[in-house]
């Protein structure tokens, strides 16, 4: 791991590319409560958000282009702007000698994240993907029941975020230009599938259908879409996201021999985020008792306790891994195993068939 430009004494500059919802709601709060980083510099030319950057992070300079991040020397360069720039903006960070943090997904296509991976290791610098959902308190909870055996033998996984947004919102997520990777299949989809490899590991075959339910009212990519994958351990995962669902199910759902874990309702972290609240201290990620999930049988299933959702997990990982060279918290080469298994839902759902996701080389 290259070392940083700052004294292993003082905090480690961070330059955030980005200040829209995943920069001002997610990485600025995480990275500025963060012991070890500053938020130094970050990229905004919009006059709104300078001043909203202004208003709650006054100890960081805004700058206007990519070129004036890097000249502010940052230790570490956070990506958090359009899904069509995450690649340009790493790789010039990567290229400056500068350990790299990307908001999911990665990249638009799994051979341009491939390539970020291969330039970060030939460079020996840190690169990793902001993949929060893994520190939801829900999979954080089936996570720790999976390895503890108490569902016996899993053999389905169902997990879902679904949302009512009948009309559509402004912005490069409603996009149907394939540079912006917009739409439910790469925003949603990139946590589940993540979850879901994390969870069972390798996927072999890959049914997906993937449709445009908004139409009428002016929709041009995906909102709505459905992924079957079979685990190479024998596990199935089914998979949904949808922006038009009017009454939810559960979040999730782990089926197994002995038991299942059914849980409804989605993490507080991002609502507390978007109210404004800081992560950290006491009581932050803790679910109320009647947001908990049912453990169990139908016979004999009870509530059983969250674990704490813990976003702030990941940047503290960040820094451990740039002081003391260990592992990223999350390896960017499980970005792209996503991105491989979300190109082969689009084949899936375009020819009709299950299709093979590309193999795991990179």
């Amino acid at each position: 791991m290259a070392s940083t430009s700052s004294e292993d004494s003082a905090d480690l500059r961070v330059g955030l590319a980005g200040y829209g919802l995943a920069g001002s709601a997610f990485h600025a709060p995480l990275v500025s409560t963060t012991p070890g980083l500053r938020l130094d510099g970050v990229l905004t030319t919009n006059p709104e958000r300078r001043a909203q950057l202004a208003a709650e992070h006054p100890g960081a300079r805004a700058v206007d282009s990519v070129e004036a991040l890097l000249g502010t020397r940052p230790d570490l360069v956070v990506v958090a702007n359009a899904n069509r720039a995450h690649v340009a903006t790493a790789r010039a960070a990567l290229e400056a000698g500068v350990p790299v943090v990307v908001d999911k997904p990665l990249a638009a296509t799994s051979a341009e994240a491939a390539e970020l991976c291969e330039l970060a290791a030939a460079r020996g610098l840190l690169l990793t993907v902001f993949q929060n959902r893994r520190w939801d308190a829900d999979f954080r909870t089936a996570q720790a029941l999976v390895e503890a055996g108490r569902l016996g033998a899993v053999h389905r996984f169902e997990s879902h975020f679904d949302r009512w947004r009948p009309q559509l919102k402004a912005g490069w997520r409603e996009s149907a230009d394939p540079a912006d990777a917009g739409g439910v299949l790469y925003d949603l989809g990139s946590h589940l599938v993540d979850q879901a490899i994390r969870l069972f590991g390798p996927v072999v075959r890959v049914y997906a259908e993937v449709d445009v339910r908004r139409a009428a009212a002016g929709a041009a990519v995906d909102d709505d879409a459905f992924l079957a994958l079979t685990h190479a351990g024998g596990v199935r995962s089914h998979l949904g996201m949808s922006a038009l669902t009017a009454q939810l199910g559960p979040r999730l759902r782990v089926l197994g021999d002995k038991g299942a874990y059914v849980k409804y309702g989605l993490d507080p972290q991002e609502a507390a985020l978007r109210d404004g609240r800081r992560p950290g201290g006491e009581g932050w990620g803790e679910e109320p008792p009647e947001a908990w999930g049912l453990l169990g049988t139908d016979a004999d299933a009870e509530p059983y306790r969250s674990l704490p959702g813990d976003y702030p997990a990941f940047y503290a990982g960040v820094e451990r891994a740039l002081r003391e060279g260990g592992p990223a918290p999350v390896d960017p080469l499980d970005a792209v195993r996503v991105l491989r298994v979300l190109e082969a839902a689009r084949r899936s759902a375009a020819e009709g068939t299950a299709v093979e996701p590309a193999g795991e080389e990179a």
